[in-house]
C-alpha cells in the first residue's frame, strides 16, 4: 500500500462503524515494523529557529552551524535556517518567502494552522498530486479555527497564490490538518515535552484510534540520515491476520475523562473501546487515580504464570470475551520511567525472524529487557502523542 512500507502487513478495509481502517494483511510478530511513512507536508510547531526548516532535525548541535538561506528571508531564521546544503537545495523559495512575511505578533491561535497553510499551499504549486492526496485524508469542520482571519492572513503573505485558492478551500484543508497531524516531538528531558513540528502522513493517517493500541509509532528526527522525518509504526504484541491495527492518538496513561475530551474536541468522537467501557463507570467525573494507582502497584507483583493467564485474558477480551485487563498493558508496555508514560515495542525481529527481548520506549528512547533490565538506548526516540 505504501513504497515506504517494508513489506504489505498492514491492508486498508472498510470497518463498519470503523470507517476505512488499517487491518493486519497475515498474522503479524511483535516489533514487527508495519508501516515506515514520509510525511506530504511537515511544518513547524512555533517560529522558534532551533530546527531544520525543511527536515526539522535539531540545530542546537555545537559542531554544525546552521545553513542559512540567501535569497529572500535572510531576517527571518525560522524560515531560513537548513541542517545541510541538501535541505537547502530542497526547500521552497517561495514559502520560505511567506513565511518571512509573517507578523511577528501574529496570536498563537493563529500562528500554528497559519504554518500548516502556507505549506499546504506550498505543496499544491510544488506537487500538485501530493496535495490531492492531502486533499483526499479524513477531515470534518474544524470549528474553533478562524477559516476566515486565516485566509485573509495568507492572502497578504503569499508571494503567488495556487490555483483554486479559496476561502472554502482554505477551510477544508485547515480539517484536514486538525485530524490528522502527529507531532514530532522535542527530545524527553524527564519534563514537559513540547512539539517541535506537525506532520501529514498519508498512509498512517489511516490508523484509527484505540485507548489500549496494538501498535505504537516512533520518530528520529534527530538521527541521520535523509529519512529523518519519516515515521515508524511497530506491533506491540502479536496481532491475528483480520485483526484492525490501532494506535493510540495521545498517552496511553491519560485518564479517562481527558481521553474522551481530547478525542471529542479534536476528531469528533466519543471512544467507546473496550478499556473505556471498563473505565466509564470508575467514577462520575474523571479517573480514581489512586484507585488506578494501587491496581497497577498490585498488577507489579504478579509471578510469571499469572501474567500469561493475564496476556490470555487480553487476547481474550480484545475479541469481546472476558474483563478488559487493562493494568496488565500497563505492567508490560507502558515505560516505568518517571515522567514518561511512553509506549514500549520490541524491537523488529532479526532477519531470520527472531524475536527482541529489547522494548524500546517511543517516548524517552530507553531500552528495556524481559527481566526490567533498563539500558540507554543512546539517542532517545520521540513522538508519541498526536496532536
Amino acid at each position: 500500500m505504501s513504497s515506504t512500507s517494508v513489506e504489505p502487513l498492514v491492508k486498508l478495509a472498510e470497518l463498519p462503524d470503523r470507517g476505512r481502517a488499517l487491518v493486519a494483511a497475515r498474522p503479524i510478530k511483535p516489533g514487527e515494523i508495519l508501516l515506515s511513512d514520509a510525511p506530504l507536508i511537515l511544518y513547524p510547531a512555533s517560529a522558534s529557529a532551533a530546527a531544520c526548516s525543511r527536515c526539522f532535525r535539531s540545530l542546537s548541535s555545537p559542531s554544525s552551524a546552521p545553513i542559512r538561506c540567501p535569497s529572500h528571508c535572510s531576517a527571518s531564521p525560522a524560515a531560513s535556517s537548513f541542517c545541510s546544503a541538501r535541505c537547502l537545495a530542497s526547500h521552497s523559495p517561495n514559502l520560505c518567502l511567506a513565511l518571512s512575511r509573517l507578523p511577528a505578533s501574529l496570536p498563537s491561535e493563529l500562528l500554528s494552522p497559519a504554518l500548516f497553510l502556507l505549506g499546504a499551499y506550498d505543496l499544491a504549486v510544488a506537487s500538485p498530486s501530493d496535495f490531492l492526496r492531502l486533499l483526499s485524508v479524513h477531515g470534518t469542520a474544524a470549528a474553533d479555527v478562524d477559516a476566515p482571519a486565516l485566509h485573509s492572513l495568507l492572502s497578504s503573505v503569499l508571494p503567488s497564490p495556487p490555483s483554486g485558492y479559496s476561502l472554502e478551500l482554505t477551510a477544508t484543508l485547515l480539517a484536514k490538518d486538525k485530524a490528522n497531524a502527529f507531532g514530532l516531538m522535542e527530545p524527553f528531558d524527564g519534563g514537559d515535552r513540547r512539539v517541535r513540528a506537525y506532520g501529514i502522513y498519508p498512509n498512517a493517517s489511516f490508523f484509527n484510534h484505540d485507548c489500549l493500541p496494538n501498535a505504537c509509532r516512533f520518530d528520529y528526527v534527530d538521527h541521520g540520515g535523509e529519512r529523518n522525518s519519516d515515521i515508524v509504526v511497530r506491533a506491540i504484541h502479536d496481532i491475528p491476520e483480520g485483526r484492525e491495527v490501532c494506535l493510540s492518538y495521545f498517552p496511553v496513561n491519560w485518564g479517562y475523562a481527558e481521553r474522551q475530551r481530547r478525542l471529542l474536541e479534536d476528531y469528533g468522537f466519543r471512544c467507546e473501546c473496550d478499556r473505556c467501557v471498563v473505565e466509564k463507570d470508575w467514577s462520575d467525573d474523571d479517573d480514581d487515580n489512586d484507585e488506578r494507582e494501587e491496581e497497577e502497584e498490585e498488577e507489579e507483583g504478579m509471578e510469571e504464570d499469572e501474567g500469561d493467564e493475564a496476556m490470555e485474558n487480553m487476547e481474550e477480551a480484545v475479541d469481546g470475551d472476558g474483563k478488559f485487563p487493562h493494568a496488565y498493558f500497563f505492567v508490560r508496555y507502558v515505560c516505568d520511567r518517571e515522567n514518561c508514560g511512553g509506549t514500549l515495542a520490541p524491537l523488529p525481529p532479526s532477519p531470520e525472524g527472531m524475536l527482541s527481548n529489547l522494548m524500546e520506549c517511543n517516548v524517552c528512547g530507553w531500552l528495556k529487557t524481559e527481566d526490567n533490565t533498563d539500558q540507554d538506548g543512546g539517542e532517545g526516540s520521540s513522538g508519541l502523542m498526536l496532536d
